[in-house]
């Protein structure tokens, strides 16, 4: 057993917290910083077209993530299951599987956004004002779709067996680079959207580099060799069937930000300015939680595979109090330096205004969704991708939708600013009641052989 393994299957909560969700919470945060990044430089330049134009392409940068998230949410918990039954030949296999995969996968979306760039603008919501912007922004990010796949599907893989600082320090390297980029091209050389999507596919190169070099230099866990590739049902099944509820939440969640994006466009480029400045402040809450649960993921995987139950409901007992401790915390200074913070992305009264209100009601649910995603990373990391997939479809779209047009056609603007925590809300109820009957399904299923005894 590895030091890393035994962290996973010995070490203490705090251990736990310091040595996998840190690093996935600096990830998630520089994620955060990486996705203001683009926001903050464009907003020096104080037009709210092109503010307009990068939100809404968010969505297929979205749906970019989520074909990723299939193979690296997917092949992370398959590698941790693998190693939990000191299974290394499985891990190699699917390592190689996820690479070509997200190589191919990132091919496809590059030829279909090309064939298609204006319809799809369209779809998006792009108006007169945002079509060339839109245009010139999602041009550039389909061009980089393989190595956004690569960079984002191997960050997520290299956790599987506890090297979660090598994970960060590419996500880093990546993150640092996008900022030095942005001003540069944004500002300097005037190149507006354009000069941000360069500077976001550049950033993920360096992160690819950084996360190519660490394989390499492990080369008995991880492969790119294309013999290894295989489509055989106890490699490739796990991967997909594992993946396939972060990947169509992520994915779905694209689709219904399209319907709200399409919405908002309709009271304008400020309030969908507004709009997306409360989003990137929310996303600190977010992906905060976020990262205490995935970091928290492979103990989980690793624990539940070897059979030991009580540590692994341990782990996600002290992960829930402490995701509802730091949550409250975080949407406390939010809401408290909300002002600050929105004037912080673009001096405009007209912005604050509506990004005052919005910003608020996406706090509701702050302390509270990291519950939510706590549940889901529980029935996926046990293996239960049916309940997971289902637990993030009510979330992402079949709660959302419906609740995004009902408070839409009743309030309005506000209406559509309030749909998140409502969704949130309700989402948190289905996805616990979905890990009870996940729980009482696994006792169940412990008690049969002892009955046939």
């Amino acid at each position: 057993m590895d030091r890393n393994q035994e962290t996973l299957e010995k070490g203490s909560f705090g251990k736990l917290l310091l040595t996998l969700c840190v690093p996935a919470i600096v990830i998630m945060l520089v994620t955060v910083i990486y996705n203001m990044a683009d926001i903050f430089f464009i907003g020096r330049t104080k037009n709210e077209d092109m503010i307009a134009a990068v939100s809404l392409c968010s969505p297929m940068f979205s749906i970019l993530s989520g074909l990723g998230t299939l193979f690296g949410s997917g092949g992370c918990t398959a590698v941790s299951l693998a190693l939990g039954r000191g299974d290394r030949e499985r891990v190699r296999k699917i390592s190689a599987l996820c690479f070509y995969g997200s190589l191919a996968l990132g091919a496809v979306f590059l030829a279909a956004v090309l064939a298609f760039l204006s319809p799809v603008c369209r779809v998006l919501g792009a108006d007169e004002a945002t079509l060339g912007f839109t245009r010139d922004y999602l041009r550039v990010i389909a061009l980089g779709a393989p190595v956004i796949l690569f960079s984002n599907v191997y960050m997520n893989l290299i956790r599987a067996d506890g090297a979660a600082r090598a994970s960060m320090m590419a996500n880093l390297a990546g993150t640092f680079t996008n900022i030095a980029l942005d001003p540069v091209f944004i500002l300097l050389f005037h190149m507006g959207v354009t000069g941000a999507a360069i500077a976001t596919v550049l950033g993920n190169t360096v992160s690819a580099a950084v996360i190519l070099r660490h394989c390499l230099k492990s080369p008995a866990c991880w492969s790119f060799r294309l013999r290894d590739v295989t489509f055989k049902r106890e490699v490739a099944l796990p991967v997909v069937t594992l993946g396939l509820p972060m990947a169509f939440s992520t994915i779905l969640m694209s689709v219904s930000h399209m319907f709200s994006n399409n919405l908002m466009m309709d009271y304008g480029s400020a309030a969908m300015s507004a709009q997306s400045v409360a989003g990137k402040i929310n996303m600190l809450i977010s992906m905060t939680a976020m990262g205490l649960c995935i970091g928290m993921q492979p103990a989980i995987s690793y624990n539940y595979a070897r059979g030991n139950s009580d540590r692994t409901g341990q782990i996600v007992k002290k992960t829930a109090v402490t995701c509802v401790a730091v949550g409250s915390i975080l949407t406390a200074a939010c809401f408290l330096f909300r002002d600050r913070l929105i004037l912080a992305f673009i001096d405009s009264e007209n912005v604050l205004e509506l990004g005052r209100f919005m910003l608020t009601a996406s706090l509701v649910m702050g302390p509270f969704y990291g519950l939510y995603q706590l549940c889901a990373t529980y029935l996926q990391s046990t293996g239960k991708a049916g309940y997971a997939t289902f637990a993030s479809l009510l979330n992402k779209g079949i709660i959302f939708l419906p609740v995004l047009f009902i408070l839409h056609a009743a309030f309005g603007l506000h209406g559509i600013a309030c749909t998140a925590p409502v969704t949130d809300a309700l989402s948190l109820v289905a996805a616990f009641l979905l890990c009870r009957l996940a729980e009482r399904k696994d006792t169940a299923e412990r008690a049969q052989p002892e009955l046939r005894q």
